[in-house]
């Protein structure tokens, strides 16, 4: 069995990942050995409250030990120890959730069931960095591919709607914690089930502009939507978040001709689940029920939701598809400014399929 380093496990992608490891009964098949940048040199209980021991993930002397590192750990661990390990010759594979490996020449965007025959082929030649994409780009994938693969789109626009934990923990902690300076201020008024509506959100807003409300940031994330994700590109209009659904994509379907997708990328305030309204030109007319059935052989996974308002309200929404590896699809219609016009709405867990499980599927190909 092959000895398997994991970095970064306590985060949202790693504590995902080694849950799924653990329902699929994957440990068994391999050496698993834990790491940390600090929290090194205990003893912590985490397969089925096996004690297992931490090592310093920055001991490059077990580290080019191992036959396969995986990373949860972000962009400044990969810079920093993946050159110094293949500097010293290492030749194990690297599977990370960072995105600072993806687009290098030597590396494979892994999204099994998306790209299997790339996986394969790229293992048999040789690749050993294998990295997971980016979220809301898998989840546009797992929910359209077989668009993809039958060469039927001609350019996709997309407005993303991220929940908060794709941001990361501190983003979470400092949503609910002022969510609940808001609740706390507002308590008096809410014991009145008739409290005036506007009266209220006034208070709300007043509250929110006030330096011990944004005590630990200097933005509003409560009842607030925020509609930029990540760095700003030099000599760009787009975000670095937007500018990965083009790149990524082509590379992950290793398309000869490039498909124009653009993309508009909004956090909002839903805790975990990424929601996305896709508009697509097809390059041909094709019926909604042809549709839908190309829709559902793309995968076990995907769920199409009818497009009616109850059924809509009741089950295309983060909260039910959070925890599961469905990809939720709906509000499938087609728009008003031309026939070869689609627009789909989808929403899928970005911790699972959005990050965790194309690691540990990558992971089961090289063991």
């Amino acid at each position: 069995m092959k000895y398997v380093g994991f970095v970064g496990w306590r985060g949202l992608v790693g504590s995902v990942l080694i849950n799924r490891m653990q329902e699929k009964n994957n440990f068994c098949k391999i050496h698993p050995i834990f790491f940390s940048t600090s929290q090194y040199g205990k003893y912590v209980p985490i397969i089925k409250n096996k004690i297992n021991f931490i090592y310093n993930a920055f001991d490059l002397d077990i580290l080019i030990e191992l036959d396969i590192i995986i990373s949860c750990q972000g962009n400044d661990y990969t810079k920093i120890i993946h050159k110094k390990l293949r500097d010293l010759n290492w030749n194990g594979y690297w599977i990370d959730s960072a995105s600072f490996l993806r687009m290098k020449s030597d590396s494979c965007i892994a999204l099994d069931p998306i790209n299997r025959k790339l996986i394969l082929k790229k293992i048999s030649q040789g690749c050993k960095n294998f990295i997971g994409g980016n979220c809301s780009v898998n989840l546009m994938l797992i929910s359209l591919g077989r668009l993809f693969y039958e060469d039927l789109i001609e350019w996709i626009s997309v407005s993303t709607y991220q929940a908060a934990t794709g941001a990361g923990s501190k983003y979470v902690r400092k949503l609910l914690f002022q969510i609940n300076k808001i609740h706390f201020h507002i308590k008096n008024e809410l014991k009145d089930l008739n409290f005036n509506v506007l009266q209220v959100e006034k208070k709300i807003f007043s509250f929110s502009q006030k330096k011990k409300y944004l005590e630990f940031d200097p933005f509003v994330f409560a009842y607030n939507i925020i509609p930029w994700i990540g760095s700003k590109i030099k000599n760009s209009s787009q975000s670095s978040e937007e500018k990965k659904y083009q790149q990524e994509v082509n590379k992950i379907l290793n398309l000869e001709k490039i498909i124009p997708i653009d993309s508009t990328c909004v956090r909002v305030g839903s805790l975990r689940s990424h929601s996305q309204l896709f508009t697509i030109k097809l390059k041909k007319n094709i019926s909604l029920k042809e549709i839908k059935r190309i829709l559902c052989e793309n995968n076990i996974w995907v769920k199409i939701i009818p497009n009616d308002p109850f059924l809509t309200m009741k089950n295309l929404t983060p909260m039910k598809v959070s925890g599961s590896l469905n990809i939720l699809i709906g509000r499938i219609r087609k728009l008003n400014i031309g026939k070869k016009y689609l627009s789909i709405f989808s929403i899928g867990d970005q911790l699972i399929w959005g990050a965790a499980e194309p690691l540990r599927l990558i992971l089961l190909e090289l063991i």
